[in-house]
């Protein structure tokens, strides 16, 4: 299975519910870089992990406690099976950095082991489990482009005709994103109820106008996260002055994103943001397919 990371379009925030998630309004989109999950028939269970050279290997958990143990768990639960299998995670979606890496393997998982187990889970059933998994795993099987409402987690799609794209630029630390919620309730303690609506965001899509859509990128998180990681604003200030349309952190960062009108364009910028302190920059479109099969010949 290949299951691609997300970039928030718009990500709109409200105050904390009673539940202590925060209510939101976003626009994912699935962006062409991907995990790979296999999983084989196996006596036991096992996850080894093969990791792209900017990846720290050991940011992966492997003891137990990684998201496709727990999406195993609850497919093996909800069916009375055994978990039983070999698993193999070639890791290529940065750790921890806002783009869902991990909700992409659990979603890869959820489909590839319904198949390894003959298990037939309806799409109904799969979408409730990735719910529980998290926020974004339901959208990581949807892929696309998607609105989001609840905690994220219930996704409706949204057409949009065109192909956008996108430099991505990972850090090599880290930002937690409940720190970052935790920030954003201290920076807007009077944050409505209602987080904003998307409807602007909307219409710049389904106008296909690179410009417009600049304009329109949204995350009530990026105070927060600029205040935690001051290096991000400066960062997006510099992809903004060499040429990208408009550049925005990804959910609860520290990935940055900066939207270019082409191909071209994403390479002449990726090229001018290259530097010792950023020597990971990814070049990427959207959007793309969400959880899906993946056969090589």
């Amino acid at each position: 299975m290949r299951a691609p990371a997300k970039i928030n379009l718009h990500l709109g925030v409200g105050a904390p519910r009673p539940d202590g998630f925060h209510p939101l309004t976003t626009v994912y989109q699935a962006v062409g870089l991907y995990d790979d999950l296999t999983a084989a028939d196996s006596d036991t269970w096992r996850i080894e992990l093969d990791a792209a050279d900017y990846i720290e290997p050991t940011d992966v958990p492997l003891d137990g406690d990684n998201i496709v143990d727990r999406a195993a768990d609850l497919l093996a639960a909800h069916h009375g099976l055994a978990r039983l299998g070999d698993v193999q995670i070639t890791k290529a979606i940065p750790v921890a950095g806002g783009l869902a890496g991990g909700s992409a393997d659990a979603a890869a998982a959820l489909v590839a082991l319904d198949r390894l187990w003959a298990a037939q889970t309806t799409d109904e059933d799969l979408l409730g489990l990735a719910a529980q998994l998290g926020s974004d795993v339901p959208f990581a099987l949807l892929g696309g482009t998607a609105l989001g409402t609840g905690r994220g987690e219930l996704v409706e799609p949204v057409a949009d005709p065109g192909t956008w794209w996108w430099v991505v630029v990972p850090s090599a630390t880290g930002l937690s994103t409940p720190e970052v919620y935790r920030h954003f309730d201290r920076l807007f303690p009077d944050a409505p109820a209602d987080p904003p609506p998307a409807d602007v965001l909307l219409a710049a899509l389904a106008a296909h106008d690179p410009l417009l859509l600049a304009a329109a990128l949204h995350n009530d998180l990026q105070a927060a996260a600029f205040d935690l990681r001051p290096d991000l604003e400066t960062l997006i200030e510099r992809g903004e002055s060499e040429g990208a349309l408009r550049g925005m952190v990804t959910g609860s960062g520290p990935t940055c994103v900066f939207l270019c009108e082409s191909p071209d364009h994403a390479r002449s910028v990726a090229g001018a943001l290259d530097d010792p302190d950023h020597p990971v920059i990814l070049v990427t479109n959207g959007p793309v397919a969400g959880a899906h099969v993946v056969e090589y010949v």
